[in-house]
């Protein structure tokens, strides 16, 4: 075990784990940080996206002993209040079916929106393709980044 202190949703947190512990795993267990999910394990279907400075990360392939000071954005970090224009959009459009993969769609949507406030719809495809959704909500989601667009949302990645 070795310990390892973080900046989470811009909060100094630390924990005792192993070095090869899955940031998803250290968010959801020692941090009670548990909006982001786990989906496959493999970082193909993008649950688990974070952010880490702004960029994002699959939480399920990164290993704890690799993040140092980076900063991490979960989902809890974007608005505590919901009142992320993301997190309005989606609410707006009802864009969820059953919910579970959104959380890794709206980061993605977050750190694209922060690269190009106004996107097509080829810019969204291009962003989003590796973030599946079993309920395959893509065209609602595409319509709640354009929405998120028009509210202002600059990605509030931090």
């Amino acid at each position: 075990m070795s310990q390892y202190t973080l900046n989470v949703n811009g909060q100094s947190r630390t924990v005792d784990v192993a070095p090869e512990t899955p940031l998803l795993w250290v968010l959801r267990d020692h941090l009670d940080l548990v909006g982001t999910k786990f989906g496959c394990g493999i970082g193909m279907c993008g649950a688990c996206t974070v952010h880490l400075n702004g960029t994002p990360a699959r939480g399920c392939q990164t290993p704890i002993s690799t993040v140092g000071t980076q900063r991490v954005t979960t989902i809890e970090g974007l608005s505590a209040t919901a009142t992320h224009p993301l997190q309005k959009a989606w609410m707006e459009l009802d864009v969820p079916q059953c919910g579970y993969c959104q959380a890794g769609q709206i980061m993605t949507a977050a750190a694209l929106l922060r690269e190009k406030p106004k996107p097509t719809d080829t810019d969204i495809d291009n962003a989003m393709v590796g973030n599946l959704c079993r309920c395959a909500t893509y065209t609602r989601i595409r319509a709640g980044i354009h929405r998120a667009a028009e509210l202002g949302a600059n990605g509030g990645a931090r």
